[in-house]
């Protein structure tokens, strides 16, 4: 018999699944390193996961990215740093980045608040015709958060 353990949190005095408590949206893409990313009109948008910005905390500083950098995929986008801790943030694909979000330099708490939404942290061009097909999909992203 086997018997699966999931994290916990407590809510209201309750005991809850913390991956029932994660948000995880369908429509996202991921990366192991825990960021996301979208394509829409202007490029593929990115930015850190909501497990991600659990994880370190209370942010209080984000390092962005020039625009007009060359990234391939895995360069280090930029710095989040927290109450806890300094994290890099990777490239989940190689292109140009085109647009940074500046709200973020002076609210960097935005990212914990609204990580994919108002918490983005740049738009890069992609240099290639199918730039999200080699991340996670949301369900994949999902167990990976539970290991």
């Amino acid at each position: 018999m086997s018997v699966l353990f999931y994290p916990l949190a407590v809510a209201a005095g309750r005991v809850i699944r913390y991956d029932l408590l994660m948000n995880i949206p369908e429509e996202l893409r991921y990366t192991s390193d825990h960021e996301w990313a979208k394509l829409d009109d202007s490029g593929v948008r990115i930015g850190i996961t909501d497990f991600a910005q659990e994880a370190l905390g209370d942010i209080v500083f984000i390092e962005l990215p020039k625009v007009g950098t060359e990234l391939t995929k895995g360069d280090k986008v930029g710095e989040v740093e927290s109450t806890k801790s300094v994290s890099e943030v990777y490239s989940p694909i190689g292109g140009k980045v085109i647009s940074v979000n500046e709200v973020i330099t002076s609210s960097p708490e935005t990212i914990n608040s609204d990580p994919y939404g108002q918490g983005w942290i740049c738009v890069i061009a992609p240099t290639t015709d199918d730039p999200l097909g080699e991340l996670l999909d949301a369900s994949s992203y999902r167990e990976l958060t539970l290991e």
